[in-house]
């Protein structure tokens, strides 16, 4: 910002100069969008002191670029991090145990929010390592569950009067809210950016990372389309690139030292 109009008058600068300022960065939406929005408080701010007239934001109808979602992939640190978290909100009760439970389950299935949510105990198959979800966003579909998964469920409490596992507080109701208890339990993790979503975003990181291919991640997260699944692509050479990097010091350790 400073660079380009840092010298110039408040008064004096018009939608057209803003324009000009966000399209010199179109290669980087992102951030030109948000440059554009610390322009949009700047001079709203010039109003508010009566240095711009009312109604005069020269951001006011300049265009943001399209972005895409950025997904965000929790490292084993993170993945640390939200553990000990969750252990904490657990056994100091902050948080339900629907809540915890429904996290849990999150990051260990892959599965999206409201799967979980509204997953309900005669779709549990915990001897067949099954989930039969009846209606997911893409329509009938079984989820394949770990070891890891099944303990999860076998320590639910199982309410007679409400069929679904991630009860809510009113009778025969699942758990409505479960951004509130998230924000809180991420806070704790210090991962304030991280969102729900993310959790299925790294579950199929994870997969990539040991080594499996972009076909068997469609099917673990039950992508109905191919390119759905084409959007983790460019994790997918990181296992190689891994060993690509062992190799090499290997071989230059020997080169060094034979």
């Amino acid at each position: 910002i400073v660079p380009r109009i840092g010298s110039r008058k408040v008064t004096d600068i018009g939608r057209a100069d803003i324009a000009e300022l966000h399209g010199a960065f179109s290669h980087i939406p992102y951030q030109a969008n948000r440059t554009l929005g610390v322009l949009s408080v700047l001079f709203n701010l010039a109003e508010v002191w009566n240095i711009r007239p009312d109604g005069s934001n020269p951001c006011l109808h300049v265009k943001k670029y399209p972005e895409r979602k950025r997904a965000r992939f929790l490292s084993a640190e993170e993945y640390k991090a939200l553990g000990q978290a969750l252990h904490q909100a657990d056994h100091g009760q902050t948080e339900t145990a629907s809540a915890i439970n429904a996290i849990r389950l999150l990051m260990l299935t892959g599965c999206r929010l409201n799967e979980i949510m509204t997953l309900k105990w005669n779709d549990v198959y915990l001897a067949d390592y099954e989930l039969r979800l009846p209606d997911s966003k893409t329509g009938a579909k079984t989820v394949h569950i770990g070891q890891s998964v099944v303990d999860v469920m076998l320590k639910i409490e199982r309410i007679n009067s409400n069929p679904y596992v991630i009860a809510g507080k009113n009778d025969g109701r699942p758990l409505t809210d479960l951004q509130h208890p998230w924000r809180r339990i991420r806070a704790v993790a210090g991962l304030p950016d991280v969102r729900i979503h993310d959790l299925r975003h790294s579950f199929a990181s994870g997969a990539l990372a040991l080594g499996e291919g972009l076909p068997m991640i469609g099917k673990l997260l039950g992508h109905s389309q191919v390119q759905t699944t084409a959007r983790y692509a460019h994790l997918a050479n990181t296992p190689i690139k891994v060993a690509a990097s062992r190799i090499a010091d290997s071989i230059s350790e020997a080169l060094n030292f034979g």
